[in-house]
């Protein structure tokens, strides 16, 4: 259910370590009570009732560092009058400090008012010797969903959007599985939940190095073109993405640029483009999206903007393999408009343009097919049927 460890934009990636070079010191394990602070807002919708900390958990000095292993479950409850849809914490050591900041999401949540429900949160942290007194760890809310759409929280990681986004595609989803099922019954349902889990199997999947401007080591050498976008047309997308180009070599492709023109009526100001690399044998591999998660625009009715990225990007299979950019293309996956509200693409476009097979499965499709290869299809249908 939940999907922890994701920094903002993104949401969840690695945190930098100390060098390996530092000097090992001795251990010390968690206080609970003296080294985690669980800091909500007095009128916060959820409550925090338990927390339990493993005994894995320990900070660890290394040079001029600590090195906080964090593993530990929250218990919380519903205090509102809504649904629970989603939630984001913030999980921080120091801001300041490199490494000292994290976040964990949990979406695809159907929690009623009233109700407990727990948070799991597996961290590794950074945080400087000599910082002051208190607790080692402060963990605050970032964000709440509901039902209605309606968000609680400072939204400090842009967690609004993200949540928002996960959950139009729950809904999204729900609704393809129980067409399924009041269409073909179970034995549909069956069938549709099969052809999901061996769809996520087979999905290709390619490593991705991202680094700021520059070039990488990897493409030395190798001849450098600038390569055009080939964009796939989404009918219902109220952005239309209308030119693109980055630089290439090799596996790599440097500062993506890509054009957009809002077609709604609507002022937009945020927009992704999904990004898909075909190599050399034909295979395609969604590479990530333009732009970057926290990067913003601001585009009235009918004009054009352009979405720039000052990254060069380095592309690997089975994480050594280069990947040799044979050609791109590029798609619109989600459009904010400035009353945050959100546009994502239905299914039957996902599975018309072949999309299907390349993009991650939304958290609630994994969440559902993973129920079902638990705890079986009887078990899903009751879980489908509560929503």
């Amino acid at each position: 259910m939940s999907m922890s460890n994701r920094l903002s934009g993104g949401i969840l990636a690695g945190l930098a370590l100390a060098s390996a070079s530092l000097v090992f010191a001795q251990e010390t394990r968690f206080d609970p009570h003296r080294s985690i602070s669980i800091n909500f807002p007095q009128d916060s919708p959820i409550l925090s009732l338990a927390t339990d900390v493993d005994r894995e958990s320990r900070a660890t000095p290394r040079g001029g560092a600590m090195v906080i292993d964090l593993h530990m479950a929250l218990s919380l409850r519903n205090a509102s009058s809504e649904h629970i849809r989603g939630v984001t914490l913030l999980v921080t050591t120091q801001e300041v400090t490199p490494g000292g900041k994290a976040s964990v999401a949990v979406p695809s949540l159907n929690v009623a008012p009233g109700q407990v429900f727990p948070v799991r949160i597996d961290l590794r942290l950074l945080r400087p010797l000599q910082a002051g007194g208190g607790p080692l760890v402060q963990v605050s809310l970032d964000g709440v969903l509901f039902d209605s759409f309606h968000f609680y929280g400072p939204n400090r990681l842009n967690s609004r959007r993200s949540m928002t986004v996960w959950e139009m595609e729950a809904e999204r989803d729900r609704r393809h599985f129980k067409s399924i099922l009041g269409a073909a019954g179970p034995e549909g349902l069956r069938r549709e939940m099969l052809d999901s889990l061996a769809r996520q199997a087979e999905r290709p999947r390619i490593d991705v190095r991202v680094s700021r401007g520059g070039r990488a080591v990897s493409s030395a050498g190798a001849p450098e073109r600038v390569a055009r976008f080939a964009f796939l047309k989404m009918p219902d997308a109220p952005v239309e993405a209308v030119d693109g180009w980055a630089e290439v070599a090799g596996n790599e492709a440097r500062t993506p640029t890509i054009e957009v023109r809002n077609r709604s009526g609507r002022p937009v100001r945020y927009v992704e483009i999904g990004w898909i690399v075909k190599d050399q044998q034909g295979r395609e591999f969604l590479a990530g999206s333009v732009p970057a998660a926290e990067s913003d625009i601001f585009l009235p009715p009918g004009q054009t903007g352009r979405v720039l990225q000052d990254t060069a990007l380095s592309f690997s299979h089975n994480a050594s393999e280069p990947v040799s950019i044979q050609s791109m293309t590029g798609f619109v996956s989600q459009v904010e408009y400035s009353d945050n509200t959100v546009w994502i693409p239905n299914r039957a476009v996902l599975q018309l343009s072949g999309l299907l097979r390349v993009v991650a499965p939304s958290p609630e499709e994994q969440r559902l097919s993973d129920l079902y290869r638990t705890k079986g299809l009887s078990v899903l249908v009751e879980e489908l049927k509560k929503f």
